[in-house]
């Protein structure tokens, strides 16, 4: 009896050791397992690791970029100001012409604008007729006509030329003045500025009228070099003395630059309604004319000069010097 309890009791921790060993070979599987999905997300993490590492790289690679353009554009921001602003109140004036009509020199239709010769000299550039042959065959894009007292500035009026970047040799030479009548600015001044003290206003022939600027006015056999639109402007074909400006001539060809005679030649004439039919007495400024009988003598408003730029929009205001050049 003792004998079939010891050989049961034997087969039964058989059966345990069987049971445990399989145990320990399922414990073991698992474990590699384990190891192996540790060993994964190891991997894993490391590759999420270097594509973490590679798109921050590509975040501060794109960073850089961006500081780049917004760098770039910065500075093409202050390009762009700097040119606008430049264009705007900066650049050079060059003094082309002065007319002074009470200096014993006529400055006439024919005279000196078609052909931009040399007239008077740089050291009296402001107080008696000048012409500069240098200036008058700069390319312009603007115009100023200054009324000026001993190079002090009274008024000012500045355009801006239609036509850019021609001369006012070309704007006056022999070319345009067949047919002439050239209306060469479109808008009016860009500026208008006058002295508060400023006198003889209101039959000035730039300052009394407005518009636009008109160039090589020619009508019948008489030629008004600059009037303004604002004033009266003669038809071709009417022979009426009565277009009013600077550079002016009552008996010419002024397709041709051809004078008929020294009569009728005169710098400046006012604003006024003077037909050649009903009236005998154009006002005309200062002592520099022909004998022609209709032309009468007045007070000088003051010298008139014309200054011409590539660039500046604006003009130095009543009460500034004058010079042969200025910066702005």
């Amino acid at each position: 009896m003792k004998f079939s309890l010891l050989v049961l009791a034997l087969l039964g921790c058989g059966a345990l050791a069987g049971k445990g060993g399989g145990k320990n070979k399922q414990m073991k599987v698992l474990q590699t397992e384990l190891s192996a999905v540790k060993d994964g997300l190891k991997t894993i993490g490391q590759e999420e690791e270097r594509r973490h590492a590679e798109l921050l790289e590509k975040i501060e690679a794109l960073q850089g970029e961006l500081g780049k353009i917004g760098a770039g554009q910065s500075k093409l921001g202050e390009l762009v100001t700097s040119k606008c602003g430049k264009n705007k109140n900066s650049g050079t004036w060059n003094l082309g012409m002065n007319i002074n009509p009470a200096d014993g020199h006529i400055f006439g239709y024919t005279n000196g604008w078609a052909t931009g010769v040399d007239i008077g000299s740089a050291d009296e550039a402001l107080t008696k007729d000048y012409l500069s042959a240098n200036v008058w065959v700069k390319p312009a894009n603007y115009i100023a006509i200054v009324r000026h007292q001993e190079g002090v500035v009274d008024a000012v009026k500045v355009f801006k030329f239609k036509t850019s970047a021609e001369s006012l040799l070309t704007r006056f030479g022999l070319p345009n003045m067949n047919p002439g009548r050239q209306i060469v600015t479109s808008g009016g001044p860009i500026q208008e500025s006058v002295s508060a003290t400023a006198a003889n206003l209101a039959d000035d022939p730039i300052f009394s009228v407005g518009g636009d600027l008109a160039f090589n006015w020619a009508y019948s056999d008489n030629g008004c070099r600059i009037a303004l639109t604002g004033g009266h402007l003669s038809d071709a074909s009417v022979n009426d003395d009565n277009t009013h400006g600077l550079g002016n001539d009552f008996h010419v060809n002024p397709l041709t630059n051809t004078p008929h005679s020294t009569t009728w030649p005169h710098d400046i004439s006012n604003i006024q309604d003077c037909p050649l039919a009903t009236c005998r007495d154009v006002r005309l400024q200062g002592t520099d004319h022909g004998s022609g009988p209709h032309l009468k003598s007045g007070p000088v408003y003051g010298n008139y000069a014309i200054y011409v730029s590539w660039d500046a929009e604006s003009f130095p205001e009543p009460g500034a010097s004058l010079s042969t050049e200025i910066e702005m």
